[in-house]
């Protein structure tokens, strides 16, 4: 009886041992882990927004045309404005160009000034032409109406050369190659515009600007030109005159696109470049001219390589 009593107690001794031992080695085997909260499982299962990638106009501040609609940045992208505006009034018009970027010389986008030309249906079936404008990198806004009613456009440039004198140009209703092209001004920074007179042609406008608030030109001429066609104004547009480029004879079938003229020292100078079939010098050398009397007459100056700036 004795030795079963002794038996009994070792095999319980042994059992709760074995126990014991199994439990340690269970109690080290890793839980489940809990589901995350409701809120946090909505976070990771939720898209996430797409990050804007910025056209830049002039590092750091750009612009996105993304989910089509017009944003800017002035921080590299770090912080977007949207800009109050539908995508397709920027494009309206006689353009054929990519509608992922701004049309060239249509906007003004630096620190100061933050402005887009546009047109929009003016109820009379004709296009008003309106200028978006903020002079707060996009807290505030400003719509100005610069002509109520116009053809469609063709050529659009908006500038400004001071705080206060601005610029517009646009040609429209065009007809082979000939057009209408209208010239605004606005000495309030943009909040009021009046038309000037306009030159005595109907050629198709290559480029257009003003210097100052009372020199400006518009250069004419895109299709198949045979010398400069350059207009000045020098009472801020109340009357154009052709300005006379003497274009030596070595160079009178090669220049003949005239640029926006502009300030260089105690005179004027302009870029005038070959046409659309140039082949001098491999067709990219432009001429430069100089001139002392506001833009009436102008001479030669040297040939521009294509790597050197303009001013």
């Amino acid at each position: 009886m004795k030795k079963i009593i002794i038996g009994t107690a070792c095999i319980m001794s042994t059992g709760l041992l074995a126990g014991t031992i199994y439990f340690e080695k269970s109690s080290n085997i890793p839980l489940p882990a809990a589901p995350p909260p409701v809120q946090e499982q909505a976070l990771q299962s939720s898209p996430q927004p797409e990050s804007l990638e910025p056209i830049y106009e002039q590092e750091p501040i750009g612009y996105s045309f993304q989910n089509d609609q017009l944003q800017i940045t002035y921080d590299r992208g770090e912080s977007w404005t949207e800009v109050p505006i539908e995508k397709e009034k920027l494009f309206q018009g006689e353009y054929g160009g990519s509608e992922q970027e701004l049309i060239p010389n249509s906007y003004i986008l630096n620190e100061n000034r933050t402005a887009f030309l546009y047109t929009e249906d003016n109820g009379q079936n004709g296009k008003r032409v309106q200028l978006l404008y903020s002079l707060n990198q996009g807290a505030t806004w400003q719509d100005a109406m610069v002509q109520e009613e116009y053809a469609p456009l063709r050529f659009r440039k908006v500038d400004f050369t001071n705080e206060s004198f601005g610029y517009v140009i646009i040609s429209g209703d065009r007809t082979m190659s000939q057009e209408w092209t209208t010239v605004y001004t606005t000495s309030d920074g943009g909040e009021n515009w009046r038309e000037t007179a306009r030159p005595d042609t109907t050629r198709l406008i290559f480029d257009g600007g003003f210097v100052d608030k009372n020199t400006g030109f518009l250069s004419y001429g895109t299709i198949n030109p045979e010398e400069p066609d350059l207009y000045v104004t020098q009472d801020g547009g109340d009357s154009w005159n052709k300005s006379n480029v003497l274009v030596p004879e070595k160079y009178e079938k090669h220049f003949v696109m005239a640029e926006v003229p502009f300030k260089e020292e105690d005179h004027l100078a302009v870029l005038i470049k070959q046409g659309p079939n140039g082949d001098y010098q491999g067709g990219r050398v432009k001429g430069k001219f100089i001139s002392h009397d506001q833009g009436s007459t102008w001479e030669f100056s040297k040939e521009v390589d294509p790597n050197e700036t303009s001013e």
